[in-house]
């Protein structure tokens, strides 16, 4: 009985360096890329902007982005992010970041950015993600969410369209244009 115990706990033991692994395919840290530049586009108002995310670790990222009416004002964040594979087909992300603001007669506003989100692979070439998130600026304390789909017409270039909840702007819809660095 001792034995079987034993043969059985080694056997577990092992199994990971048993699996079978594709020696061709190198191993890699995230489902989707992250590095790119975007241009976008919001709607009700209508905001013009762009982001741009390079990685700096295999897990971590650097992340810029900047909208503006063009009416004296914009919106913009600069920070660092993380992204770990959930499974095959899904990461899960998260962003501090530091936010500076001129909307309105309001003056400049700074303060921080924290959020928490997922992307998921629902096709070979469709992505779908969520955010939600903390954000402080000056004495004002809120929740902020996105949700967005993606289309990956190449391995370089993707179309989106997001849905931003309570954010500068309130809600707000943004068509977006993705190149893979």
């Amino acid at each position: 009985m001792r034995k079987i115990i034993v043969a059985t706990a080694l056997a577990m033991a092992c199994s990971p360096a048993l699996a079978n692994t594709d020696s061709d395919k190198p191993s890699t840290m995230s489902n989707f890329s992250y590095d790119y530049a975007e241009a976008r586009f919001g709607i009700s108002p209508v905001t013009f902007g762009g982001a741009f995310s390079k990685s700096i670790h295999p897990n971590a990222h650097f992340i810029a982005r900047i909208d503006s009416e063009f009416e004296s004002d914009y919106d913009s964040a600069i920070g660092a992010g993380f992204h770990a594979p959930i499974n095959n087909w899904a990461d899960v992300t998260g962003q501090m970041m530091y936010r500076l603001r001129e909307v309105g007669d309001s003056g400049t506003q700074s303060g921080v950015e924290f959020n928490l989100g997922i992307r998921q692979w629902l096709g070979p070439q469709l992505e779908v993600g969520g955010k939600a998130g903390y954000q402080s600026i000056d004495d004002d304390d809120d929740w902020l969410a996105s949700a967005y789909a993606r289309f990956h017409a190449t391995e370089l270039f993707s179309l989106g369209a997001e849905m931003r909840f309570n954010d500068t702007y309130g809600e707000q819809a943004m068509i977006t244009a993705r190149f893979n660095l």
